[in-house]
């Protein structure tokens, strides 16, 4: 559920996962805390636990790059895994259970878009495919603030983004502030972008911007509307 989807025009690449258990400490708390993964509580505290009662979501993928303008709109019923996706005058819907080869091409597009709006999800539904290390102290690359960083790396096999990494930076409320990317796990930064002008809907948290300092565009969401039984 991820992918090395190159925005058409743009220089962009994206997300992955890695995992290892969080450091306990041996003070008393509570057992549901205990039992949390930095990942899991990162997903939750964007809303992760009103996940399973969203029955439809609609977002427009929108980037800027000098006098170009890129768009594309996606409405997902995750009950059904159906997909309607909009780029221009062409509409496309398929069910994610069982795409034929245009589906798949369009499908790729979807977890692009999707991964940038929704990745601390991704923390639990790609779980399975990555090894995660949490580091307590360190310094976010855009703001240069003392943040906590929390990186995976996905498996070398299958999804969309096999090998690559991601470093995520947030405070104590484990709210994403910004984050890198790092194709095939290198070292140096593929791409960095701060997450804000977060909104709340249906007890989701999602960030509708992505500024790059040094990228030269501007990647944002509009159209955002998230529906629930």
């Amino acid at each position: 559920m991820k992918t090395n989807y190159l925005v058409a025009l743009l220089t962009f690449i994206f997300f992955t996962a890695c995992k290892t258990e969080p450091k306990k400490t041996e003070e008393a708390a509570e057992p549901s805390e205990i039992e949390k993964s930095i990942p899991e509580r990162v997903a939750e505290a964007h809303g992760f636990d009103n996940w399973s009662d969203v029955t439809e979501i609609t977002f427009t993928f929108n980037v800027d790059r000098d006098s170009m303008h890129f768009e594309r709109s996606w409405n997902w019923e995750p009950k059904s895994n159906t997909v309607t996706a909009i780029s221009g005058p062409d509409t496309l819907t398929y069910n994610r259970n069982s795409m034929d080869s245009i589906a798949l091409r369009t499908n790729s597009g979807f977890i692009n878009d999707r991964y940038w709006l929704m990745a601390p999800f991704n923390l639990i539904w790609d779980s399975n495919n990555y090894t995660y290390e949490h580091t307590e102290e360190a310094t976010a690359p855009i703001s240069e603030e003392p943040m906590q960083k929390l990186t995976i790396v996905y498996a070398n096999e299958g999804g969309y983004t096999p090998g690559d990494a991601y470093d995520f930076y947030f405070k104590d409320d484990y709210i994403i502030r910004e984050w890198a990317y790092r194709k095939s796990n290198q070292e140096e930064p593929s791409l960095v972008s701060t997450w804000e002008d977060y909104v709340a809907m249906e007890g989701l948290q999602l960030a509708q911007q992505h500024n790059r300092p040094d990228g030269g565009s501007n990647l944002y969401f509009t159209g955002l509307t998230v529906s629930k039984e």
